[in-house]
């Protein structure tokens, strides 16, 4: 059986935690002959590369990056981690994705009566956690593109760390524009660190993180299926 690491970031929220933990519940009904493990690339135990090891040494692996774009932890800390285990892949990150799309949608419509992002005057801003990969900005501008294409208003990116624009400068500049609401689309999975910095960012109003949305669960059960049909041509 295929065991399927399902590697996020880590958190220090309990809130966070219950929601990883919820996403990798669904991930183990939605790949059932998949063998569901937990791994962290920071803040929490165990790591991805100690959890690979193991699983590795039993049958193929196959890392699923419980994070919305490329960036450092995809790049550097997952890929070294399968690296040594021909038997081992990583998978793509989640985004940029129409599954996502859909799932900020929902998150939009359920703030301020189903009408955020629609009501003339909104300005809708992209609300990501960040990175210095240039690629991680550009898989943003990416979802920033296709969230465009799905809403009436004008559509931005702000970023936690990493990236300019900052979240803060970034609902400035939508009210400088002449926006009437500014609303910050988390895209961002669960609670935690840049959830909370999204909140803080002057908005008006304010999406919840996409957490177990099912259409997360959809790209994330795709990415595994992707990945080990990979997987299968590389051992052949």
């Amino acid at each position: 059986m295929t065991t399927l690491v399902a590697c996020s970031h880590g958190t220090r929220s309990p809130a966070g935690r219950t929601v990883i933990a919820r996403i990798r519940a669904a991930l183990a009904v939605a790949v059932p002959d998949a063998a569901v493990r937990e791994a962290y690339v920071d803040v929490e135990q165990p790591e991805v590369a100690e959890v690979v090891a193991e699983a590795a040494s039993r049958g193929p692996v196959v890392v699923l990056p419980l994070l919305l774009s490329t960036g450092f932890h995809t790049s550097v800390d997952i890929a070294a981690a399968v690296a040594p285990h021909p038997g081992a892949v990583a998978a793509e990150p989640l985004g940029p994705d129409g599954h996502l799309v859909r799932a900020l949608r929902d998150r939009l419509a359920a703030v301020s009566g189903g009408d955020a992002g629609h009501r003339p005057g909104d300005h809708v801003v992209l609300a990501a956690a960040g990175s210095t990969d240039p690629a991680a900005a550009r898989a943003v501008e990416r979802m920033r593109d296709l969230l465009s294409a799905r809403l009436p208003a004008p559509v931005t990116t702000g970023y936690g760390a990493g990236c300019a624009p900052g979240l803060p400068e970034a609902v400035a500049a939508a009210r400088a524009a002449g926006a009437r609401r500014v609303i910050a689309a988390s895209y961002v999975l669960a609670p935690g660190h840049f959830a909370g910095l999204v909140h803080r960012a002057g908005a008006d109003l304010v999406s919840a993180p996409l957490s177990d949305h099912p259409e997360v669960i959809a790209v994330a059960a795709q990415r595994c299926r992707e990945a080990r049909a990979a997987l299968a041509l590389t051992v052949g």
